[in-house]
């Protein structure tokens, strides 16, 4: 399997520090998870028939005309290859790792191709994947260009996929309204802005026949009634998304200026900041020597992530960690 953050197991074994002496940066999600509510007994009981409140719910929250809820975009990263013949495959790059590795499975011919020459690799293509806003730099794509790119891949049966993961604090940049036209398929994720990973659910945004196809290919109860029910929960609580969406770009804004105020010009969404740090390795380990676990990317997008801290006392660890890490190294 790809390497992702959220590896804690892997942090303690390789540094010899307990699970519970870990700030965990690692991964983008809000530390400030929605509140779970109590689940009903008959969530664990009965077969998880999917909710149409659910549905609803989601429409409503994203925006979007019609949804399938699926095990986490996980799931549907990895069954959508499989719902087209063998063809030309443009993703985004760098991205995230695993639209391209299952892309690249199946047959089909996958090219990786930088953000800023895509325009031109749309005509060579019949699937174009990008993340918007990106993971890991956080670079985005106006919904204009977008939506252009869809109708020429549409054209020729074509799909545009859009990764929508780390777009709840984006949402004038979302395509998930327009998602009843041909081609557009957009996932979106609860695990990141509602700070809920552990649910394992995930949204698809497309035309109705696509969704049934995709759905036939996950086959039945694919997420679990407590998920559901939990999920219900924080897509209708409006009130929380709007306090939580000006908590992060407070908190957003934060990190940035803090990565500014140590020399670190990174780039980014509310919940995480990128740079492409020549010493990554180091640096990556220069925190985890003070319990403080980052992404680190070694390849295609060589550099280090950082989410937002959990709390006042993690703001302030990181902060010294990085005055130690600049006095080092200079």
């Amino acid at each position: 399997m790809l390497e992702h953050g959220g590896n804690l197991r892997e942090a303690a074994r390789i540094h010899g520090r307990p699970l519970d002496q870990w700030i965990d940066l690692s991964t983008g999600i809000n530390p400030h998870c929605y509140p779970a509510p109590a689940t009903t007994a008959h969530a664990w009981h009965r077969l998880p028939e999917t909710d149409p409140a659910l549905v609803a719910a989601a429409c409503a929250c994203y925006g979007a005309p019609a949804m399938l809820p699926v095990a986490g975009t996980q799931a549907a990263i990895q069954a959508l290859p499989r719902l087209r013949a063998p063809c030309r495959v443009v993703v985004a790059a760098p991205s995230y790792a695993e639209h391209a590795h299952h892309w690249g499975q199946h047959g089909h011919q996958l090219r990786q191709v930088p953000y800023s020459e895509l325009n031109d690799a749309v005509e060579d293509c019949e699937v174009l994947v990008v993340c918007n806003p990106n993971n890991p730099t956080g670079a985005c794509i106006a919904p204009e260009k977008l939506l252009a790119w869809r109708a020429r891949l549409a054209a020729r049966g074509g799909w545009l996929v859009v990764d929508e993961a780390f777009g709840d604090t984006e949402d004038a940049a979302s395509l998930g309204a327009h998602a009843d036209q041909a081609g557009l398929i957009v996932l979106r994720s609860v695990g990141k802005f509602f700070g809920l990973a552990g649910l394992r659910l995930g949204f698809v945004a497309a035309q109705p026949a696509l969704l049934r196809a995709l759905a036939a290919m996950l086959g039945p109860w694919t997420v679990s009634g407590p998920a559901q029910q939990v999920a219900l929960a924080a897509l209708c609580d409006t009130h929380w998304q709007q306090d939580m969406r000006a908590r992060l770009k407070i908190e957003g804004q934060r990190l940035r200026q803090l990565l500014a105020s140590h020399g670190v010009a990174g780039s980014g969404c509310a919940l995480f900041q990128w740079w492409p740090e020549t010493r990554a390795e180091e640096f990556h380990r220069h925190m985890a020597a003070r319990g403080i676990w980052v992404r680190l990317f070694g390849q295609a997008a060589r550099g280090i992530r950082l989410g937002l801290p959990p709390n006042e006392p993690a703001w302030q660890q990181l902060e010294l960690a990085l005055i130690a890490w600049n006095k080092e190294n200079t």
